[in-house]
């Protein structure tokens, strides 16, 4: 996600159901946020935040429709009375670029939604799948501790990837598919260039490293290893990592550590590589659209943040030219049909017509930074080959198509919410990924070929799967990740 100021939680028009709010765990977090000094301030009367929190689901009232030449229409919050199309006129719209270097929470913007939004198990000895899944739990806790005796957070996020679950044998796996098709392909010729995107702590870095040298020298002393890294922290984490022990500070001549974000990429790389996008493309920025039910028109969703720091949706018949492009690129790079909120084709006249008809359908996430990425590596990776994979499902998502999970964690429980309208830092959103759009686009986009393959089947052909097998033959690496897909170039 993109967050480029630091975390302050307001009580918010619109934030969060009903439903929700009656949770007493959630309650008890906007109790303790609101201690927050920076949250004294915007504290309003006991009626008055009951009432604005409690008004999740919208209804649209014809009377703010504008006229059709400007394109908006407000979504009203039904008890929210405030008019807001004065505010709309006067607030500039903002990118997350724009507040990249702001130390405070912008008030009085406006926002496209993808600009808001933008040590290792001894599985031989465990017993079997539950067993793991009470070893991670401790292990879970084990690290808060530690945390918490430094500095105490009850709001405190996180989250695990197959990379940290199972380390080192994740890495091993694709170091195996990255060296076989190096040396299928481009051995002798070329050295093996591997970039990684989104690497975290190094973790994937040190494994694929620490096992090329150790099976394959030759390789090894041939390869160069960079990480792209948005966040200095990270890139800090990640060089500190690199030189921590005597085995991995031997890598140190073969890695380098790009502080930069993808997205500001200007270096022209002509030679072959591979790209590991590794549970990267669940925290891109998305894009709400919904679609006028009988013309089947596009909107475009933002968020309007007030002088109060509250958060009012709108939509927009003026298409900004990234969703407009990736709504045409879809259309065309189509080899078979994807899913719509209107419903199948031939259905959407009748439901149109009919006397319980909307007049607008729910809304639908477009991974617009998808694909901006997409053309990144087209226009300054021409010989990459892409490695990546992420979620294709996931459950308790917020309502809409390809909709986010939003969820935060308070005194170590998981606690979702239903709406990606939430302020960034305290909350996690994840985006699953249709890889069958997706692989079109990025055909389409690349002019590549493809493979799409299920990460159970992946890890079945490149792992040592025996390495994580429990003793009663469950195998959590196999089982963990069955709603992930991977898409690689071929």
């Amino acid at each position: 996600m993109l967050t480029p100021y630091p975390p302050v939680f307001i009580a918010v028009a619109g934030l969060v159901s009903p439903n929700i709010m009656d949770s007493p765990v959630l309650n008890q977090l906007l109790r303790q946020l609101f201690r927050h000094p920076a949250c004294q301030s915007l504290r309003r009367p006991p009626s008055s935040i009951s009432r604005q929190t409690r008004t999740f689901l919208t209804r649209r009232t014809p009377t703010k429709r504008k006229s059709q030449d400007d394109g908006m229409l407000w979504t009203k919050r039904g008890d929210y009375p405030k008019n807001i199309d004065e505010e709309y006129w006067q607030y500039p719209t903002v990118t997350a670029k724009d507040l990249k270097n702001r130390r405070e929470r912008p008030r009085q913007v406006k926002m496209l939604t993808r600009e808001f939004i933008d040590e290792p198990f001894d599985f031989n000895q465990i017993e079997d799948g539950p067993a793991f899944h009470r070893m991670v739990g401790e292990r879970y806790t084990e690290f808060e501790d530690k945390l918490d005796e430094e500095k105490p957070d009850i709001a405190r996020q996180l989250w695990h990837t197959p990379t940290e679950l199972f380390k080192p044998y994740y890495g091993e796996t694709i170091a195996r598919y990255l060296v076989s098709n190096y040396k299928l392909t481009l051995y002798p010729y070329h050295d093996l260039i591997i970039y990684e995107m989104g690497a975290g702590n190094g973790t994937m870095m040190l494994n694929i490293l620490d096992f090329i040298r150790d099976t394959d020298y030759e390789v090894y002393q041939r390869t160069k290893y960079k990480i792209i890294e948005i966040s200095p922290a990270l890139a800090d984490l990640q060089t500190k990592n690199l030189l921590d022990t005597l085995s991995s500070k031997g890598h140190r001549e073969r890695v380098e550590i790009i502080n930069r974000s993808i997205f500001d990429w200007d270096t022209y790389v002509h030679s072959p590589c591979f790209f590991l996008a590794l549970e990267v493309f669940d925290n891109f920025g998305h894009d709400t659209i919904r679609y006028d039910a009988r013309t089947q028109t596009p909107q475009q969703g933002g968020v309007l943040i007030d002088a109060n720091g509250d958060f009012h949706e709108y939509y927009n018949t003026q298409l900004d030219p990234v969703a407009a492009r990736f709504l045409r690129v879809r259309q065309a790079a189509a080899r078979r049909p994807f899913p719509s909120p209107l419903g199948p084709w031939y259905l959407r006249n009748l439901r149109s017509a009919g006397p319980f008809r909307k007049e607008f359908s729910s809304p639908e996430y477009i991974p617009t930074r998808l694909m901006q990425f997409f053309d990144v590596l087209n226009q300054f990776f021409p010989a990459h080959r892409l490695v990546s994979s992420d979620f294709d499902f996931l459950p308790d998502a917020v309502p809409g198509l390809n909709a986010p999970v939003v969820q935060t964690r308070y005194q170590r429980q998981t606690v979702p919410v239903t709406t990606p309208f939430v302020h960034q830092g305290y909350f996690d959103i994840f985006f699953p990924t249709d890889f069958n759009v997706i692989e079109d686009m990025y055909r389409a986009i690349t002019g590549k070929l493809t493979q799409v393959t299920t990460h159970e089947d992946f890890v079945r052909r490149w792992a040592y799967i025996e390495d994580t097998e429990t003793r009663n033959g469950e195998n959590p690496l196999l089982t963990w990740y069955k709603n992930a897909s991977m898409l690689m170039t071929v």
